[in-house]
This record gives C-alpha cells, structure tokens and sequence, in this order.
C-alpha cells in the first residue's frame, strides 16, 4: 500500500490513532489536510497554498503535493484523516488535477496511489453524540493520559444537557456513518474497520492490525503508548440516561 485513509467520524478515536501511526515512524503522519476551513497556520506548516483559486488546477496540485508531503512524515506511506462531510470537496479538487476519472476511489488512487481504507466508526452512538455534544460546549477535545489538556478550541465552559441538540447530533452521526458504508459499497471498497470501542480498550492491537494491512513490522510491545485519553465521565453517563428516558428507548 502506497497510503491508507482513515474515513473517519467526530469522535470516533481518530486523533488517537493518528497519533499512534505518526508514532510507528514508518506509517506516516496522518492529519486532516483537507478539513473545510482549515487554520491557514496549518496549512502553513503543512507546505499548502495559504490563499488561491480553488478552480485553478495548479493550485489543486500544489494542494495535493503539500498534503502528500505532510502526510508521509518522511516516511513512504501516505495517511489522511477524512471525515465524511469533507470527501465531495476533496473529490472535486482531484477531478481538477485529474480530470476524466469516473469515481471518487479512481480519483483518491489517482492522487494518492493504491490505499488502504480504513472505517473508523462507534457501535454507541449516543456516546458519541454526548461526547461531541461536550467537547463543542466545554471546548475540551481531548487530554492526555495523565489528565493534562491536549486540544482546547474554545475558553472554559461548563456543559449543559441540551435533549434537542443531542438527538440532532445522533441522527447527524448516524447518517454520516450510512453515507460511508454506502460509499463504500457504491466504489467497490471493503475497507479495513476499527470500531471505538475495539480502538479505546486496545489501541496497539488494532494499530498492528492497520501495519500488518500496510505491509509493515507491528510495534514493538510496550514500545507505543496512547496519547489521548478518554473523556467520558459521570456527566456522560447521566446525560446517557437522561436521554434514554426522555426518547423512551
């Protein structure tokens, strides 16, 4: 394999396992490159465009030659993080570099040679609405194991159960799950899947499933630790509660 794209929702464990293939050295580093409004910081140290015509094919190029670039972390393999929302846009600015291609996979190949697709998705859904529900509200994405803030976007806040907004983001999550599967389906991809819970109880396990996947030695044990730690808490599990009482199921 050439690369590997982790097709991906919020709050599925993507950023831990980002972190844990960029840790490997040998199966790149992969980010969000093409995450809709991106820090211009970011694509920055990237090596991407920080301003151009999204028509003109030779800015696609250089978009995709930075991402590459970025993505290998010196290494031969290729990762990207792709959410779903953000798989059209990415497909339209290849077709401008490669025109002529029938399909999204035929164009992601085109750019980023053979790919392993990898299907990070969660069996519990509303832990997943509750989870990100939070981190929009707290502005907290994500601590170290240690309890150290790792990612805040926004200043402190306390979080506010919201029956409305969760049941939005449920059904928001669910159908972007759908869409992958079907996506899938529709190109012809049997992808690689790692689920949350799989990924949260044993992520060096599953991580030695993607290098063996990619051709590459598994870690070393003990070698590798996770980054990121769980979030959830005892708010989570009442709000979960709460939620199923007041949706009756």
């Amino acid at each position: 394999m050439k690369s590997y794209i982790l097709c991906a929702t919020p709050r599925t464990g993507s950023t831990l396992l980002c972190d844990l293939l960029a840790a490997t050295k040998q199966c790149g580093a992969p980010d969000s490159f093409f995450m809709a409004n991106v820090d211009p910081h970011w694509r920055k140290v990237w090596g991407m465009p920080t301003e151009g015509d999204p028509a003109d094919p030779a800015y696609c190029a250089a978009m995709l030659l930075g991402a590459v670039t970025a993505g290998k972390g010196g290494t031969d393999i290729f990762g990207l993080r792709l959410m779903q929302s953000d798989l059209p846009a990415l497909s339209a600015l290849i077709g401008r570099v490669h025109p002529g291609l029938g399909s999204d996979r035929a164009r992601l190949e085109a750019a980023f040679g053979e790919v392993l697709y990898i299907h990070l998705s969660r069996v519990d859904k509303l832990a997943q609405a509750i989870s990100l529900v939070k981190a929009q509200q707290t502005g907290l994405w994500h601590i170290a194991p240690d309890g150290r803030e790792v990612e805040r976007l926004a200043p402190p806040a306390e979080p506010e159960y919201d029956f409305p907004r969760l049941k939005a983001k449920l059904a928001e999550l669910d159908a972007f799950d759908t869409a992958w599967t079907d996506w899938f389906a529709d190109q012809g991809i049997t992808p690689l899947r790692i689920g949350y819970e799989s990924l949260s109880a044993d992520p060096v396990a599953e991580l030695t499933r993607i290098c063996i996947a990619l051709g590459q030695p598994a870690p070393a044990p003990g070698v590798l630790k996770p980054g990121v730690a769980k979030l959830a808490d005892r708010v989570s599990r009442d709000w979960a509660e709460r939620f199923r009482a007041e949706a009756g199921c």
